[in-house]
C-alpha cells in the first residue's frame, strides 16, 4: 500500500469521524452564547466561543477583500486572488525559513492532518476557512500551513494560466444561462457603475496578471483589516495561542495602502429591462438598493419579509403567485444587508406567456403589503417560526463559525445571538409598515425580465 494512498485513506477517516460526531453531538440549542473578543499584539481582531461538543477547532480569518474591491475592468481579481492563495507558497525569509510549499504539498498537508480548508471571496470579505481536530499535533500544523497561505501566496505562473481558463470557461457558460443573466442585468440596473455591478466577464479575467494578484494581495490582504474567528474544542488560553500563532505570520502581511473609499450607491432609479432568450420560462427579478448591515430596521424587515415572500408557502407572495393561481413554481423575496445598501430581491419564473400577468400580481401584492403591513395572525406566525427556527441556525459549529464571524466582520454586537429572540418578538406590525416605508418604495422598483421580448 503506497504511501500516497494511506495519507488520503487517513484524512477520509478523520473527516468520516469528525461528520459523525457532529451528527451525535450538537451544541445545545437553547444555550446562551458567549463570545469572547480580544485584539492581538499587532491589532488583529479576534472572536472565540468555546464549545466542547466535538473534538474539532473551526476557524475562519476574513479580509476586507472581497469583490466590491475589484478595480474596474478586472472584475473577478478578488475571486482569482483567493483561490490562488492555496496553489502554492513561497519559502519564508529569517527568522522562520520555512521551505517552499507547491499545491500538491499543501494538499498532503491537510490530509495528513485530517483537516478541511476552503476558500472564498464574497462582496464584502475574503478569507478562508479550516476545519481541523483540536489535538494539539494536528491543529497545530493545520493552523500554521493556513497562515502561511494567508501571507506568503506565490500565484504560480502555470497554475495561474490553468485557473484563469477554468474561470473563463465557467464564465462563459453561465452566461448562456437565463439567471445569470437576469442577475447580472439585475445588479447593473441597481448599482450602475458601483463595485456591487461588476461581474467577471471572459476579458476581464483574461487581462489578469499575476502581478494585479500579487498587488491585490499586497493591498487588501493586510494585517490590519484582519479578523480572526474561533469556535470549538479549546480554552480560552489555548484560543490566544492560536490566534498568536496565525497573528505572528499575518503581522509579515503589509499594513497596506488604505484602500480609497467606495462611491456612495447611487440613486435608485426605476427601470425595466427585457431581454429575450430561448428559455421556456421567464426569469424575473424585482428589487432595489435597501439594506446595510447593522441597520436598526433589520428585525422588523426580517419579520416583516417571512410575511411578504421569506416564508414559503404561507408568504403571501406564494399564497397569491403560486397556490391561487398556479403563476409560479415558486416565488420569494429577500434582504441581501451589505456595508453598503445590499438589494431587496424578489424571483420567480414562470411560462413566457403569463409573464405579464405574473408580474402585475407580485406588484400588486408588494403594494398591498408595503400599505397595510402583516395582519397581527400573520406576524405572530413568523415570530414563532423564526424563533423556533432559530437554534437550527447554530447547531453545530461550523454554523456557529459563520454566525461569529459575519458579527466580528461586521461589528455587530457581541451578544446579538443572544438578543436574536428578544428582538424578533418585539417587533410590532406598525414597525413592519414604517421600516419597509423606509426602505422600499413601490415606484423605485427595477424589473428584470429575461425570457420574454417587451
Amino acid at each position: 500500500m503506497n504511501m500516497l494512498f494511506l495519507k488520503h485513506l487517513r484524512f477520509f477517516r478523520f473527516a468520516w469521524l469528525v461528520g459523525v460526531i457532529g451528527l451525535l453531538v450538537q451544541i445545545p440549542l437553547h444555550a446562551a452564547i458567549t463570545i469572547e473578543s480580544w485584539t492581538t499584539e499587532n491589532g488583529i481582531r479576534v472572536f472565540f466561543v468555546e464549545t466542547h461538543a466535538i473534538p474539532v477547532l473551526d476557524i475562519s480569518v476574513d479580509f476586507d477583500a472581497g469583490t466590491r474591491r475589484d478595480p474596474k475592468g478586472k472584475a473577478g481579481l478578488a475571486s482569482l486572488t483567493n483561490m490562488m492563495l492555496a496553489r502554492g507558497v513561497a519559502a519564508s525569509s529569517q527568522p522562520l525559513k520555512e521551505p517552499v510549499l507547491t499545491e500538491a504539498q499543501i494538499s498532503d498537508v491537510f490530509a495528513d492532518t485530517g483537516a478541511q480548508r476552503s476558500g472564498s471571496a464574497g462582496m464584502d470579505r475574503a478569507g478562508m476557512v479550516l476545519r481541523t481536530l483540536s489535538s494539539r499535533q494536528e491543529a497545530d500544523r493545520a493552523v500554521r500551513v493556513l497562515a502561511r497561505l494567508l501571507a506568503q501566496p506565490d500565484f504560480p505562473a502555470e497554475i495561474l494560466q490553468r485557473e484563469k481558463k477554468r474561470a473563463i470557461s465557467a464564465v462563459r457558460e453561465s452566461l448562456t444561462q437565463p439567471d445569470t443573466i437576469a442577475s447580472r442585468a439585475f445588479m447593473k440596473a441597481l448599482y450602475g457603475t458601483h463595485p456591487y455591478a461588476f461581474n467577471p466577464t471572459p476579458e476581464s479575467l483574461g487581462s489578469l496578471t499575476r502581478e494585479d494578484l500579487q498587488a491585490f494581495h499586497r493591498q487588501h490582504y493586510a494585517a490590519d483589516t484582519a479578523v480572526i474567528t474561533i469556535v470549538g474544542d479549546a480554552s480560552r488560553a489555548r484560543a490566544e495561542e492560536i490566534a498568536q500563532e496565525l497573528g505572528v505570520r499575518l503581522r509579515r502581511l503589509p499594513a497596506g495602502k488604505k484602500p480609497a473609499s467606495l462611491p456612495e450607491v447611487p440613486p435608485v432609479v426605476a427601470s425595466e429591462i427585457f431581454i429575450e432568450h430561448p428559455a421556456t420560462q421567464s426569469h424575473i427579478l424585482i428589487g432595489m438598493p435597501a439594506l446595510k448591515r447593522g441597520d436598526p430596521d433589520f428585525f422588523a424587515l426580517m419579520v416583516g419579509n417571512y410575511v411578504l415572500g421569506g416564508g414559503g408557502f404561507v408568504s403571501r407572495l406564494m399564497q397569491e403567485v403560486r397556490v391561487k393561481r398556479g403563476l409560479s413554481y415558486g416565488v420569494s423575496s429577500q434582504f441581501d444587508s451589505r456595508l453598503q445598501k445590499g438589494p431587496f430581491i424578489i424571483s420567480l419564473q414562470t411560462k413566457k406567456e403569463q409573464t405579464k400577468e405574473a408580474v402585475k400580481v407580485v406588484r400588486d401584492t408588494f403594494n398591498t403589503f408595503m400599505q397595510n403591513g402583516p395582519t397581527e395572525q400573520e406576524l405572530k406566525a413568523a415570530q414563532d417560526n423564526l424563533v423556533e427556527g432559530f437554534p437550527l441556525r447554530m447547531d453545530n459549529n461550523a454554523k456557529m463559525l459563520a454566525l461569529v464571524s459575519m458579527i466580528g466582520y461586521y461589528g455587530l454586537p457581541l451578544d446579538y445571538l443572544n438578543s436574536w429572540v428578544d428582538r424578533v418578538k418585539a417587533v410590532t406590525a406598525s414597525d413592519v409598515r414604517e421600516a419597509f416605508a423606509r426602505k422600499l418604495s413601490a415606484d423605485k422598483l427595477s424589473t428584470i425580465i429575461v425570457g420574454e421580448s417587451k
